[in-house]
């Protein structure tokens, strides 16, 4: 049994920062009825890429959860969403704050109700402050919360994160917050109410922009590949590519000096990392002069054998060929559902004694395509 075999989650988020904390739940063990607009569903059914008509995107993030479509203003689709609160230990939404006011479902009516359910609700702003009703995506918290400022080439523009990380962050600290609510609940029988905003979670991920920019009182500008406070940490040429050294203290330092030729680990130009960081456009072209005589692969195998933490830069398709990667199950087959296309998703990167491991993932669901069997489970109550 997973650690949260028997929660049943109420899911009525879409797109990505709602379905990526049900998604991490689930792995966890605990059951997903995902709530849907009849009709339409989750926003994501209509993203590309698609494989036989179906959203690769979508398919990724809901493999496994079922699916129910309820309007809240049809009175028959309201009282089957009544007996799902009284049986659900979890409400999980990313409507704009308030939303669900309006149909009556806000979280003090709720919990007057149902005072074990956790209401957890993540948005672009919170659920307080004076622009808590105002829309957003990813990249609108990626910039109001300094990431896109810090992110791309010192004489280049701001540029917005690969992974969608507005929406991921503010996902896990979503879960964490139900996981927090719903250890509180055993010692007080009460749900709790989790307000998440994905410009908090912006914020609360930037641990060195913040400690600059408060400390010095300048805002920290963007360093391409280079890590602002660690010096060399960054993508270093090679003959064929770029290879990643990331020598993070003065012991590392010096053996990738003595790796690499160089007499720099006692030059006071580099003897701390301080020093370092103030002469790092000097300290790269010293090394570059060195690794642009020998391939990626060369310099792979000679840094690993130092001991000395390195990589190659990697697309997705050789990331989702990586032999450790597949060793630890993180590249699944999310089955086909009857007529319909398989998947490829990332595996749970939660490891725990006490949880089954995956090997594949069950098919996402059709939209509305397990009312019945949700409509049966509640007669059975």
């Amino acid at each position: 049994m997973a650690p949260l075999t028997g929660i049943t989650i109420l899911d009525l988020t879409h797109v990505l920062a709602g379905p990526f904390a049900s998604h991490t739940l689930q792995d966890l063990g605990a059951r997903i009825l995902k709530v849907e607009r009849p009709g339409l569903g989750d926003d994501t059914r209509a993203f590309p890429p698609f494989k036989a008509g179906q959203s690769a995107y979508f398919a990724t993030l809901n493999a496994g959860k079922q699916s129910i479509a309820l309007d809240l203003t049809d009175d028959a689709d309201r009282a089957i969403f009544e007996q799902l609160l009284a049986r659900a230990d979890v409400l999980i939404e990313n409507f704009r704050p308030g939303a669900l006011h309006r149909p009556g479902y806000g979280w003090k009516v709720v919990h007057a109700r149902h005072p074990r359910l956790i209401y957890a609700s993540v948005s672009g702003f919170g659920q307080t402050g004076p622009e808590a009703g105002k829309p957003a995506y990813d990249m609108v918290v990626q910039a109001r919360g300094g990431v896109m400022a810090i992110t791309g080439e010192a004489d280049g523009p701001p540029v917005r994160v690969g992974a969608s990380i507005g929406d991921i962050a503010a996902g896990m600290f979503l879960t964490q917050g139900i996981l927090a609510a719903l250890y509180d609940r055993e010692r007080t029988g009460q749900g709790a109410q989790i307000d998440v905003a994905m410009l908090d979670a912006q914020l609360a991920i930037q641990e060195h922009a913040v400690a600059l920019a408060a400390t010095t009182g300048v805002a920290p500008g963007r360093t391409g590949a280079r890590h602002p406070t660690i010096t060399p940490f960054s993508t270093f040429r090679a003959r064929d590519g770029f290879v990643v050294i990331a020598a993070g203290n003065d012991a590392m330092f010096a053996r990738l000096c003595e790796v690499l030729g160089l007499q720099l680990a006692t030059d006071p130009r580099f003897a701390s990392n301080a020093a370092r960081c103030e002469n790092h456009a000097l300290l790269k072209r010293l090394i570059e002069a060195v690794t642009l005589g020998e391939t990626v692969a060369g310099w792979i195998k000679v840094l690993d054998l130092a001991g000395l933490p390195t990589a190659r830069v990697q697309d997705m398709t050789e990331v989702l060929q990586d032999p450790q990667l597949l060793a630890r199950q993180m590249v699944l087959p999310v089955t086909a559902a009857p007529g319909g296309p398989a998947f490829t998703a990332p595996g749970n990167p939660i490891k725990m004694s006490t949880l089954p491991e995956l090997s594949f993932r069950p098919p996402a669901p059709a939209l509305d395509g397990d009312r019945q069997a949700i409509l049966n489970w509640l007669a059975r109550a």
